[in-house]
């Protein structure tokens, strides 16, 4: 955890827990605890886990510029949003290559937060913003505790008038057990879930109330890398794990398009007045490879890394993988060429394990996202 230097709140309750605390995004993060990943799995499908995400960078820009400041560095029509309301988007270099994914909520008329995961978008915008009428604010107190599952809004209801009205990618301004939050509709599971941003000082204590309150429904807390087992069944990227930062071409940089992502949907109908569009609307019809899910052979998760083959030759390379006790599915996702990635195609998985498989439709769980964006 050498390099950590952004403080965890929590950071003595996953110690607690059995974490070592490693570093992500220069936070010490409970990437895992001294209970089974697959009974934190199988808690967020069926009932509730809480998870401490606050490693997110969380970036503040306010001003008159900042609606223009976004509206160019994301694929999403950030005019569109209001406050209360937030999109999930994608940030590209001048090649049109996917950079960073983030969540941006507009939080009032000329201020927005941004949540961005491990890619260089924060560092974009900050550039971006010198000489603008924007201020910039990395809000390194806010923390970010994620309650997800499907009982995670009969939890809150207990608590927070009104929950059950809140849409998906919406957000209050709220209290929980007296403490002042944001409440945002959102996670990164494939369920029904919230994340619930709050001061430093008061992580500790809500913490503590949603596990002691909810200890009934079955809400446990759940690590970091369970993550992983929940977003290969939902079809969740996590940069640059499936990304060629990781899984380079022999003779070309690092960058992939959201063609071959799979994240073309995270650009606004008819925008092109955003960094990169030019190439990005140019080299679609030109990927190089597909996201694709693989159903494989067998009780085994294959390791990221393995290779795929087909017709004696390599086609693709596992990014992430899991196998489920409840479906009693060994899954992953894969950078595939795009000739193997059309579901039904016949392959064979080659280093951690040797077994037959085949390529799948995404995602696995819940292909209509009815979970994550149901009412009531």
């Amino acid at each position: 955890m050498s390099r950590s230097w952004r403080i965890s709140a929590l950071a003595e309750r996953h110690r607690a827990l059995g974490s070592e605390l490693e570093d992500w995004n220069g936070m010490g993060t409970a990437w895992t605890y001294n209970t089974p990943l697959a009974d934190h799995h199988e808690a967020i499908r069926t009932r509730a886990g809480l998870m401490d995400v606050s490693g997110l960078k969380k970036v503040h820009y306010v001003g008159p510029h900042a609606e223009s400041l976004l509206q160019w560095a994301t694929s999403r029509d950030i005019g569109k949003l209001y406050p209360g309301k937030s999109v999930y988007a994608t940030m590209l270099d001048e090649d049109g290559k996917f950079v960073d994914d983030c969540i941006v909520y507009r939080t009032g008329p000329n201020a927005f937060m941004v949540v961005h995961g491990a890619g260089s978008g924060h560092e974009r915008l900050v550039r971006s913003a010198q000489g603008r009428q924007v201020a910039v604010l990395f809000d390194d107190d806010l923390h970010d505790l994620s309650l997800q599952g499907p009982l995670a809004v009969d939890f809150l209801a207990e608590h927070v008038p009104g929950i059950r009205q809140l849409a998906y990618f919406h957000h209050i301004q709220t209290q929980l057990f007296g403490r002042p939050v944001m409440i945002s509709r959102t996670g990164y599971t494939g369920e029904r879930g919230y994340e619930i941003f709050c001061k430093a000082a008061d992580a500790p204590f809500i913490w503590e109330r949603i596990l002691e309150q909810g200890a009934s429904m079955g809400i446990i807390p759940c690590a970091f890398t369970a993550l992983d087992w929940l977003r290969v069944e939902s079809a969740l990227m996590f940069f640059p794990y499936d990304n060629s930062q990781m899984y380079p071409f022999a003779d070309q940089k690092a960058g992939d398009t959201l063609w071959e992502l799979g994240l073309d949907f995270t650009v606004s109908p008819d925008k092109r007045d955003f960094c990169g569009a030019d190439e990005h609307y140019r080299l679609c019809g030109q990927e190089r490879f597909k996201i694709a899910g693989i159903l494989l052979d067998g009780e085994r998760a294959a390791d990221a890394g393995d290779t795929l083959w087909a017709d004696g030759r390599q086609v693709g390379t596992v990014t992430c993988a899991m196998y489920s006790r409840l479906s009693k599915r060994s899954m992953a996702l894969a950078r595939v060429q795009p000739d193997f990635a059309v579901p039904g195609s016949a392959l064979h998985v080659r280093g951690s394990l040797e077994t037959s498989a085949v390529s799948h439709t995404l995602p696995f769980d819940d292909p209509q996202k009815t979970k994550r964006t149901a009412k009531g």
